[in-house]
C-alpha cells in the first residue's frame, strides 16, 4: 500500500476515494439527522454538481498520466 501512495497518480487516486467516501458519509449523515431538510431538487443538485466535480478530477489524472508516459 505504501509503495502506491509514494507515486503521485497512486497518491491522486487515494485523494479522490477519500473525497467520495467523506462526501457520502456526509449524504448519509444529513439523512439521519434531517430526513426531510434537502428536497430532491437540491438533492440532485448537490450530487450532480459533486459528480461532475470528480468526473473532471478523474480526467485531470488520466492527462497528467498520458502526459508521464509520453516523457519516457
Amino acid at each position: 500500500m505504501r509503495e502506491y501512495l509514494e507515486t503521485d497518480i497512486g497518491f491522486y487516486y487515494a485523494i479522490g476515494a477519500f473525497t467520495m467516501a467523506v462526501f457520502l458519509v456526509g449524504l448519509v449523515a444529513l439523512a439521519v439527522i434531517n430526513p426531510r431538510g434537502v428536497g430532491t431538487t437540491e438533492l440532485v443538485g448537490l450530487v450532480g454538481g459533486f459528480f461532475l466535480f470528480m468526473l473532471v478530477y478523474f480526467i485531470s489524472i488520466t492527462v497528467h498520466r498520458l502526459e508521464e508516459s509520453e516523457e519516457v
